[in-house]
């Protein structure tokens, strides 16, 4: 009995692991967010596949979890990486009553890696990855991990900065930052980081970053002291002599 956990990454099949095309390919059902489907329509063709719309995670988690019980191999999809905001944690806590089901974590190429790629070299020293979204985790707990990074100086990633209903997060997170860090820190987003839609990139400073217009489809790279623009990229150095 067995489940794969699998990140995606991107959604570009060209940055697809290895591992993860192998157990797709090998699995009887797959199981995710129906969005998440498209993207790897040529390994699914032909095979069981099981799919529901967003906060549909802890169904798709269960049916997964019955799959496995009936002796099928299954993998269980996300974008990014499984582990990383992904199906991995909650496939553990479901199935945490049946040690019989052995569940393989594939890992994939996270936003943040993504972004990062795209916009030069921003996480090369410390940094903190950070959700804006509040759906699971309060607000009040969001601030305090931003004003902790923000005052040790780590660059920032930011996951999930903006939607339709939280139009005002990615704004209220830069006043934060701003009490420790100056307006013209370094900062970067992406839109689409490698996907068929095409990528959308732009560096700009923390003031400018405060008033950008996102969604919920951009990352968001808030540098510290550190961070630079070198020939059009955004680079945190890390120290080295130069």
């Amino acid at each position: 009995m067995k489940i794969f956990a699998i990140g995606l990454g991107p959604g570009d099949p060209a940055y697809l692991a290895p591992r993860a095309r192998l157990a797709i390919s090998e699995s009887q059902v797959v199981v995710g967010y129906t969005g998440y489907m498209g993207m790897v329509a040529d390994l699914v063709e032909g095979k069981e596949c099981i799919s529901t719309g967003m906060r549909g995670e802890a169904a798709r988690c269960q049916s997964a979890i019955e799959e496995a019980l009936k002796g099928k191999l299954v993998s269980v999809i996300c974008s990014g990486d499984a582990g990383i905001y992904g199906m991995a944690s909650l496939l553990y806590e479901l199935a945490a009553q049946h040690p019989e089901i052995e569940i393989e974590v594939v890992p994939g190429i996270t936003a943040a890696a993504s972004a990062a790629a795209i916009l030069g070299s921003p996480l090369t020293n410390d940094f903190a990855v950070i959700s804006l979204s509040d759906l699971l985790t309060p607000w009040a707990v969001i601030e305090k991990r931003l004003r902790a990074c923000s005052q040790g100086d780590l660059v920032i990633c930011l996951y999930n900065p903006q939607s339709k209903k939280r139009n005002d997060h990615l704004k209220r997170a830069c006043a934060i930052v701003l009490e420790h860090q100056p307006g013209q820190t370094n900062c970067g987003y992406v839109r689409n980081a490698y996907r068929a839609e095409g990528s959308q990139s732009q560096i700009c400073t923390l003031d400018e970053l405060s008033r950008a217009e996102v969604d919920m489809f951009t990352t968001v790279i808030i540098g510290n002291s550190g961070t630079r623009v070198i020939n059009n990229k955004l680079v945190t150095v890390r120290g080295y002599a130069v």
